[in-house]
C-alpha cells in the first residue's frame, strides 16, 4: 500500500466540481505494514483510490482500491462494512482480498471461517507474511497454540525476527503462553 495525501479543501471542492460528486476529506487509519495510511470514509461514501478521494457508494470502484479500503475498514473496527465492500470486488480471489476477508470474519467471532479464508490465501501466496501472521492469530484463538508455532516459524523464514507480522504473533503465542 501507498501513502495517500489528504485532501485538501480546495482539492475536493475541485475535484467535485471536475467529477459532479461531492467528496468529503478522508480520514486516514493506519495499514498493515505500519508506514502507509488508507482513508477512510463516512458511512455514505468509500475511498477510491485512483481519484483519491472519498466518492457515494453506488460509484464504479476498481478492486484494488476496494480491497484497500476494506483493510482500512477493519483497521477502524468496522468489520461488517469491510466485507460488504470486499463482496463487491470482480475479483475476489486474491491473496489480500482473502485476507482481510479473513481477518474481519476472525474479528466478528467466526474464527473457524476466518482460517478457510487465510489458508486460501496461503495458497495462492506462500509468501504473504501478513496473511501468516493473522493464520497464527487465528490459531492462538483456538488453543491450537503448535498450528500458530508453525505459522511464526515460516514468517521467520520470510521477514525474520523483526518484520510486523512476526512480532505481532510473537507476542499472541506469548501471551497464550503466560
Amino acid at each position: 500500500m501507498r501513502r495517500l495525501p489528504a485532501l485538501t479543501a480546495a482539492t475536493a471542492i475541485l475535484g467535485a466540481a471536475i467529477l459532479g460528486t461531492l467528496a468529503a476529506a478522508p480520514a486516514h487509519a493506519v495499514g498493515g505494514g505500519g508506514a502507509s495510511e488508507t482513508p477512510t470514509c463516512p458511512q455514505d461514501q468509500r475511498y477510491d483510490g485512483r481519484l483519491d478521494m472519498c466518492v457515494d457508494k453506488t460509484s464504479a470502484i476498481d478492486d484494488g482500491s476496494l480491497t484497500e479500503y476494506a483493510y482500512a475498514l477493519t483497521q477502524e473496527g468496522r468489520y461488517e462494512e469491510a466485507i460488504a465492500t470486499l463482496d463487491q470486488l470482480q475479483e475476489p480471489v486474491t491473496p489480500e482480498a482473502l485476507n482481510y476477508r479473513g481477518y474481519a470474519m476472525r474479528k466478528l467471532g467466526r474464527v473457524e471461517e476466518s482460517i478457510a479464508y487465510y489458508l486460501h490465501s496461503v495458497a495462492l501466496d506462500p509468501e504473504y507474511t501478513q496473511v501468516r501472521g493473522y493464520l497464527g492469530e487465528a490459531y492462538v484463538t483456538l488453543g491450537r497454540l503448535d498450528l500458530a508455532r508453525e505459522q511464526l516459524a515460516e514468517i521467520e523464514k520470510r521477514c525474520g525476527t523483526t518484520c510486523e507480522a512476526y512480532g505481532a504473533l510473537a507476542e499472541a503465542l506469548a501471551a497464550a503462553d503466560a
